[in-house]
């Protein structure tokens, strides 16, 4: 394994452009996270003991990139940071990723978000809340990318520079909710046919341009909420007493409480960041484990209901089947 990936953008040995590549250091690796080099297909891939997770690049043109990406681990760290003048779209089609802001919060990007940056500030821990990210980055070199422009198309006249003056203000992400436009280019990427994804793909980083230059934040919707780092940090440790032992229950007041918040307070910060309210955060996460108990063990149901905290079979039974759509002893067959 090579301590820095090569550029995608560049020929060994030159500066690294591409905006997601993951150059790192092993003194960097914490937590057994570990990045291989890519393979003959454009693929990089993460390893790491929360997970796994893939990078696949698509060049559309010299200096423009599309990378299609899935994630299901915790997070890893990231080591890369780059001179080039480069300009990045992340559009997020499930999970959630934890954005740190200039101002020392945090925001969360999630389904149907938009993201903008320089990647000014790349480096660091990538955190996903709920251990899943899936989503496409459409990058641009700026010192490459307009000259592969307008040799592909002579007539195309957006100015990447401006539409980057524009939209990223002081390093700072520009980061719009539910951001439809941008969904729609995303999806016909995914639903492209293989053996003409690159074509799909140059002429979807040329809509993304339009859209980019067409973008008046002010008037495209809402923005993401921003949480202060110390609240973020005590949301997550009363998440991790709620769900340390499923087996008991910690009632969203003592959480609440153990983050020294208000009732409401706890709720809508615990929403930011993992999606959910506590309440069906936890729900959640005890019908995972039950899933894992019924498919890996041979436990009795009424057990399995006991260790994820239902002291009673049938009220377990029912909550079991809303989630996954089978009783538990269906479930258990079909493993």
């Amino acid at each position: 394994m090579s301590d820095k990936p090569r550029s995608i953008f560049e020929g060994k040995g030159e500066d690294e452009a591409f905006p997601f590549a993951q150059g790192r250091h092993p003194s960097s690796a914490k937590g057994g996270d570990r990045i291989s080099e890519r393979d003959v297909s454009g693929v990089m891939n993460f390893e790491g003991e929360s997970g796994f997770g893939s990078m696949r690049f698509v060049e559309a043109l010299p200096g423009i990139m599309v990378s299609f990406n899935e994630f299901r681990m915790a997070g890893y760290l990231s080591a890369f940071a780059t001179s080039r003048d480069v300009l990045c779209v992340d559009w997020c089609k499930e999970g959630r990723i934890e954005q740190p802001m200039p101002n020392g919060s945090y925001a969360y990007v999630s389904s149907g978000d938009l993201k903008i940056d320089d990647r000014s500030c790349h480096a660091g821990r990538f955190v996903f809340p709920t251990s899943h990210y899936c989503g496409i980055t459409v990058s641009f070199d700026l010192a490459k990318a307009p000259g592969s422009i307008r040799r592909a198309l002579p007539g195309f006249s957006i100015d990447l520079h401006d539409v980057k003056r524009r939209l990223c203000l002081d390093g700072r992400p520009l980061m719009l909710r539910d951001c439809r436009r941008m969904g729609h280019i995303a999806s016909e990427l995914y639903d492209a046919p293989a053996r003409a994804q690159r074509a799909y793909c140059q002429i979807k980083a040329l809509e993304v341009l339009l859209f980019l230059d067409s973008l008046d934040p002010a008037f495209e919707g809402k923005g993401l909420p921003y949480f202060p780092r110390s609240r973020v940090a005590r949301v997550k440790a009363a998440r991790d007493l709620m769900v340390s032992d499923l087996s008991a229950d910690v009632t969203v007041e003592k959480a609440a409480q153990s983050a020294s918040m208000s009732l409401t307070a706890f709720k809508e910060c615990f929403k930011g960041i993992y999606g959910a309210s506590p309440a069906a955060y936890v729900r959640s996460m005890r019908m995972d484990m039950a899933a894992k108990m019924l498919r890996g063990t041979d436990m009795r149901v009424v057990d399995i209901a006991t260790s994820v905290g239902y002291d009673s079979p049938s009220k377990f039974s029912a909550a079991f089947k809303a989630a996954t759509g089978l009783a538990p002893s269906e479930y258990r067959q079909r493993r």
